[in-house]
């Protein structure tokens, strides 16, 4: 098995710079083997946030995309941690909420943009953990996806 940063590699994957925290908080907190990240947001290449409702400004795949986005901003938050996301030893889970209706019912799928990240780099076992899809109907600074995350790591 290969490690996530060779994962990395071989997928082609560059993580953004980490954001700035946008309040009084610390994006990521170790305690123990355990690293718990902050609410994380999308932003596409330039850097400029993902917005919008999903299932009203943006479809079911534009959504998936943030998911997948905000993933790529938890891991390069985790890596500026770490040193490494070699360290991860498995993700432990996945809170994500998705700006959007209250008729909309795909958070889920939507989330899988995240959780399909995390399994393809960290592998079947590592990769995938419990998780919970809310919907909300807003997020801070009108972004379509807010994740959190907590990983076991080594110490």
């Amino acid at each position: 098995m290969q490690s996530p940063e060779e994962s990395l590699r071989k997928m082609g994957i560059e993580l953004p710079d980490p954001l700035a925290p946008k309040g009084i908080y610390r994006n990521v907190l170790i305690t123990g083997n355990t690293a718990v990240t902050s609410g994380h947001l999308p932003s596409d290449e330039n850097g400029n946030l993902i917005l919008g409702k999903v299932g009203v400004d943006l479809d079911l795949n534009a959504g998936f995309d943030a998911a997948r986005k905000a993933g790529l901003a938890v891991l390069a938050s985790m890596r500026e941690e770490l040193g490494s996301l070699d360290r991860v030893v498995q993700v432990v889970k996945i809170l994500g909420f998705v700006n959007c209706l209250s008729d909309f019912t795909a958070q889920p799928a939507v989330l899988n943009g995240c959780s399909e990240l995390f399994r393809d780099i960290f592998g079947d076992e590592k990769g995938v953990g419990i998780r919970s899809a809310v919907g909300a109907p807003s997020l801070p600074l009108g972004v379509a996806v807010e994740l959190e995350a907590m990983f076991e790591i080594k110490v």
